[in-house]
Formats: C-alpha cells, structure tokens, sequence
C-alpha cells in the first residue's frame, strides 16, 4: 500500500457513525428479535449427525465490515460504511428504533485489529 493510500485510509478511519438501537417490544416477537440480531451478529449453528458434530458458522452484516462493538444495542463503523448499515436497519425500520451519531475517533487506526484479521482471513481462503 502506497503512502497516499495510507494517509487517505487513516482519514476514513477516523470518522465513524455510532449506531444505537431499542427493538420496539410491542411490535416483536422473541424469535424476531433472535433473527435480528442473527442477521446483525451471524451465530453459529452445531448439527448432531450420528458420531459426528458439524458446525456452521452464519455470517451477520458486521462481520465484513470494520467495526467496534460498545453494547448489545450499540456499535461503530467507518463512516464510509454506514450506508450498508442504514440499508439493513431500513429492512427493521417499524421494529427497530434507530438512532445514528457521527464521531471523530482520537485513534487514527482503531479499526487495525478488524482489518488485519480480515487480511488474515483471505490469505487463508486463497490457500484453501
């Protein structure tokens, strides 16, 4: 990665949104709210099959995406990648109470860990 590169992805990555969300109790349903946040999160599945256990892991929308988890409800994504964000809370909009904030982080890099392992991750999958 050339220098230029660098510097234009480190200003990226100091601007992020702060997304928060309540699920509107009233209108879901417990397995609603298990499938939001499965969507949201991915979750693994464990399938007995005789002798054996297969496991399968379900990617959720944040696991290809830079992002830091604050809460259960509330998490940061570079700016640059909140509009995939807003398309998938849209999908929840009369359930999902979304409420969006626009931070400058202190840290220039605090996105490094997700992409090196993202780095990682694709590395490993050219191998397979």
């Amino acid at each position: 990665m050339s220098e230029e590169e660098n510097e234009e992805e480190n200003k990226v990555a100091r601007k992020a949104v702060m997304f928060t969300f309540t699920m509107k109790s009233a209108r879901v349903t417990n397995s609603e709210k298990t499938k939001f946040f499965k969507e949201l999160y991915g979750w693994t599945q464990t399938v007995p099959g005789g002798k054996k256990k297969y496991v399968y892991h379900r990617e959720g929308v944040l696991e290809d995406m830079p992002h830091e988890k604050m809460d259960q409800s509330s998490f940061l994504v570079p700016e640059n990648e909140a509009e995939r964000m807003m398309e998938f809370f849209d999908e929840w909009g009369k359930k999902v109470m979304l409420r969006t904030f626009k931070v400058l982080l202190d840290d220039n890099d605090f996105f490094r860990e997700f992409r090196e392992l993202r780095q990682k991750r694709h590395v490993e999958e050219e191998d397979v």
